[in-house]
């Protein structure tokens, strides 16, 4: 992507957020040079790669396939094996009308993703083989705010606002926004980009 879409990706993501009442931490709007000035005290931010992040997944079309997504706080994965201290993940996203996420699971990682405003979000679920690779074939079960759903192989799950999907590792599963751009919320144990994200089809980047 262009450093100029990704400017303006970055501006009209800041007003969505702003508009359903959420405000970004002050190292947000931190220039390179606050962040060069701040490094020894934000050694964690750097470190657990929070911040703006928008991707186009390497294939050239955003506006196809792509995300907006901030990530508010990331814990350490040392805390995670060892079952105690930050061992939670905070973000936020913007998936726009009809702009596939790509299907994908996670081996570690347990998610909530949650519709924090906007239109309905779509949540297209698959369940995995023995082997947890994806099940073309297979259905399972999450919780939608806390209540049992038993899904079918491909089903649609549509979440308005306020509405949720608890996703366990072997969940696979794809969205986009329907009816218009959505803000969602993203709740979720450690979480590492580099190697939990694993993808039906090759990309180029999560």
């Amino acid at each position: 992507m262009k450093r100029s879409r990704v400017n303006e990706t970055i501006a009209q993501a800041d007003d969505m957020i702003r508009s359903f009442g959420f405000t970004l931490p002050p190292f947000a709007y931190w220039t390179p040079e606050e962040f060069c000035a701040n490094k020894s005290q934000a050694d964690h931010i750097i470190e657990a790669q929070c911040g703006w992040d928008i991707t186009d997944y390497g294939g050239g079309d955003f506006d196809a396939m792509g995300l907006f997504l901030f990530t508010l706080r990331n814990g350490r994965l040392a805390d995670l094996q060892r079952g105690g201290g930050m061992c939670y993940a905070e973000k936020l996203l913007i998936s726009k009308q009809d702009q596939l996420s790509p299907m994908h699971t996670h081996v570690i990682k347990a998610e909530d993703i949650i519709n924090r405003g906007g239109a309905i979000l779509v949540v297209e679920v698959f369940g995995s083989d023995a082997e947890g690779s994806f099940a073309g074939d297979q259905g399972g079960s999450v919780f939608c705010d806390g209540m049992r759903v038993d899904y079918a192989p491909g089903q649609k799950l549509r979440l308005a606002p306020g509405e949720s999907v608890t996703l366990m590792p072997g969940d696979w599963h794809a969205f986009w926004g329907e009816g218009g751009d959505v803000l969602i919320g993203e709740v979720s144990t450690v979480n590492d980009d580099n190697t939990d994200n694993i993808f039906r089809e090759p990309i180029r980047r999560f």
